[in-house]
C-alpha cells in the first residue's frame, strides 16, 4: 500500500465567530481483514482507526473508525473560528502510523 496522502480544504479567511466548513479526505485502502487475496488468504486488517482535528491546540472534532468504513475516508464538518490560527488534522493507522496536515486561517 502506498503512503496515505491526506487532503484538506479550509477557507483561508473568515470573520470572527464565523462557522466554516472543513473537508478532509485521506487516500487509504481501509482493509477490513475479511477480504481474501487471489490465493484465498485473508488480507490483513489495516484501517485508519482515529481522526482528530484541533484548532490552536483545542480539539474541535474527533471520531473513531471501524472496518466497515469505505476506502479513502472523507469527513466534512463545521467549526467556529474565534481568532486566526492553525487547524491540525491527525489520522491514526492500525499499525501506529500517524498522518498529519496543518492549515492556517486568518480571521478579520
Amino acid at each position: 500500500m502506498a503512503t496515505p496522502k491526506p487532503r484538506v480544504k479550509v477557507p483561508k479567511k473568515a470573520s470572527a465567530g464565523e462557522i466554516i466548513t472543513i473537508k478532509t479526505l485521506i487516500s487509504h485502502d481501509m482493509e477490513s481483514g475479511q477480504r481474501k487475496d487471489k490465493d484465498g488468504n485473508l488480507v490483513p486488517r489495516q484501517i485508519i482507526n482515529k481522526f482528530t482535528c484541533e484548532f490552536n491546540g483545542t480539539k474541535v472534532f474527533e471520531c473513531d473508525l471501524d472496518p466497515a468504513v469505505a476506502a479513502n475516508p472523507y469527513f466534512e464538518f463545521n467549526a467556529k473560528v474565534p481568532e486566526s490560527g492553525t487547524f491540525k488534522f491527525t489520522w491514526v493507522d492500525d499499525d501506529g502510523s500517524t498522518y498529519t496536515d496543518e492549515q492556517t486561517i486568518t480571521v478579520n
